[in-house]
């Protein structure tokens, strides 16, 4: 069944609250509304996926900042502490394994929500 992302975006409002909208082989694919500085974070056991489907981004990292454009993709490597930050409205897709939490920690993570 094909997933129109765009169309999956118009249905939720908020910012930093990815939407689970598909799965393969054990993961999540999830589209995210961002806006403003996301917290410093990172995950011990997973790659970050990000592939900018609207707007910009930048992923500010303590050894440099990689800014995205729309049709851009950037893994950060497991371990790798990153704040993710968008100056202006930008729309993602997530590629995590199943579970994931978003901050890198349960406790603090956005919870999981398909649409």
């Amino acid at each position: 069944m094909k997933i129109n992302l765009a169309d999956k975006l118009k249905q939720f409002e908020g910012y930093w609250q990815p939407r689970v909208v598909g799965g393969f082989n054990g993961h999540d694919l999830m589209v995210v509304k961002l806006h403003g500085q996301f917290p410093w974070h990172k995950h011990d056991d997973t790659d970050d996926f990000f592939l900018v489907l609207a707007g910009e981004i930048i992923i500010r990292m303590r050894d440099g900042d990689v800014a995205l454009k729309e049709g851009e993709v950037f893994v950060v490597p497991k371990g790798v502490e990153h704040a993710p930050f968008a100056e202006n409205e930008a729309h993602v897709l997530l590629i995590e394994p199943r579970g994931t939490p978003n901050t890198g920690d349960t406790a603090t993570a956005a919870p999981r929500r398909e649409i």
